[in-house]
């Protein structure tokens, strides 16, 4: 649905919303934003649509007249108390998964979206335990330069033109996932034809959009689910010692064995973790900041290392 087009049918829901009585058409065309420009058989045709996307979402529209003497005098409304949700209640686990998927991201558009969410759901008196979740939540980084405009594009399903290993690339942004420590994007290569798999940090920053948003639809016969399964990594084939912080690193420690080990910090645990990717697996620790710690292999600590001091001196 175009912004102009939302912005109508909400326009309209407001105005039979706040209604107390039947409002006409004539008056509704004179109200609502978005019908004033049209000719009489382009406004009935754009009500009567607009009207059923109302009542196909759920908005219960009402028909009917102000007046027993002239009941074909019809007009529009929606009741409040036909309108508004009940109250919703949430039970302690959906509380706690709640909160646990506000504290996921680490990325500041993404962080602040979370924060309101976790705000709006004090408000209405759900209050998740912040202590209780911090041992369970996963982290998940969005520090590549290209994340937040390629994520605006696949939100808004608009294509967009960017460079990818210092080739032009055009495409239409159909899915991303995290996988591991990275972003991919799936996405429909318009020179090419074909549907192509990007890695996220290798974009550079600078994406174009192109044409409007709501320009093209992803195809109903792709299983995303399979597709997004492709990406997981393959066999284990090398391992690292990490200390990670007591009731931190969840994620990590699912696929790790408690080892014994030198040098962990104090209030950190040593285990051995197996990865396939490198690249993948040097991200992936460096989410969690200063949670996890490499104590070997040398190679993965200086990578680690690097990644951070690189991304530390990009928020300066």
């Amino acid at each position: 649905m175009s912004p102009r087009k939302s912005e109508r049918i909400m326009n309209l829901a407001i105005c039979l919303l706040l209604a107390r009585r039947f409002v006409e058409k004539s008056q509704i065309r004179e109200v609502v934003e978005g019908y004033h420009d049209l000719s009489d058989a382009a406004f009935e045709r754009t009500f009567e649509r607009d009207k059923d996307e109302l009542r196909a979402m759920g908005v219960p529209v009402e028909t009917g007249s102000n007046s027993a003497l002239f009941p074909d005098e019809i007009g529009y409304r929606i009741r409040r108390k036909d309108f508004e949700l009940p109250p919703i209640g949430f039970t302690q686990t959906e509380t706690a998964a709640l909160g646990l998927a506000a504290t996921v991201w680490e990325s500041a558009t993404q962080a602040e979206q979370a924060v309101s969410a976790l705000a709006k759901l004090r408000a209405g008196g759900v209050d998740p335990d912040p202590e209780r979740l911090a041992g369970l939540a996963p982290s998940i980084g969005a520090r590549e330069p290209a994340f937040a405009p390629i994520w605006a594009a696949v939100a808004e399903r608009v294509a967009v033109r960017f460079s990818y290993k210092g080739q032009p690339r055009r495409v239409q942004p159909w899915a991303m996932a995290y996988r591991r420590g990275s972003w991919y994007l799936v996405a429909l290569d318009l020179d090419k034809g074909e549907r192509r798999t990007f890695k996220v940090s290798r974009i550079d920053a600078e994406v174009v959009r192109l044409g409007k948003p709501g320009s093209y639809q992803v195809p109903a016969e792709v299983e995303m689910d399979a597709v997004l399964a492709g990406l997981e990594p393959g066999p284990a084939d090398a391992e690292a010692i990490l200390a990670i912080r007591d009731g931190r690193g969840a994620d990590l420690r699912r696929r790790a064995r408690p080892v014994d080990a030198e040098g962990v910090p104090c209030g950190f645990s040593a285990f051995a973790v197996s990865y396939s990717r490198t690249g993948d697996f040097v991200g992936e620790v460096c989410a969690h900041g200063a949670d996890v710690v490499v104590l070997g292999p040398p190679g993965i600590r200086r990578s680690v290392i690097a990644q951070l001091k690189a991304v530390a001196g990009g928020r300066k």
